[in-house]
């Protein structure tokens, strides 16, 4: 099984153990911080049509791609 990453805190996802997401991200208004493939911190590009996040080893998703508009 592949190792998945919590996209906002970037800690490794555990199955059994409790990881809280933060509030805003839970209600869609914080774009992810941390890549769900690696744990790498992305950059993030916010602008008033959604957002977009680059991964140094995984490339870049948007909110458009994950319907986050």
């Amino acid at each position: 099984m592949e190792e998945r990453y919590n996209p906002f805190t970037g800690k490794r996802i555990v199955a059994g153990l409790d990881d809280p997401v933060p509030a805003a991200a839970a209600l869609g208004l914080e774009p992810p911080r941390f890549c769900e493939q690696c744990g790498r911190r992305m950059i993030v590009q916010v602008h008033p049509e959604g957002w977009w996040a680059k991964c140094s080893r995984h490339g870049v998703v948007d909110s458009k791609s994950l319907d986050r508009r």
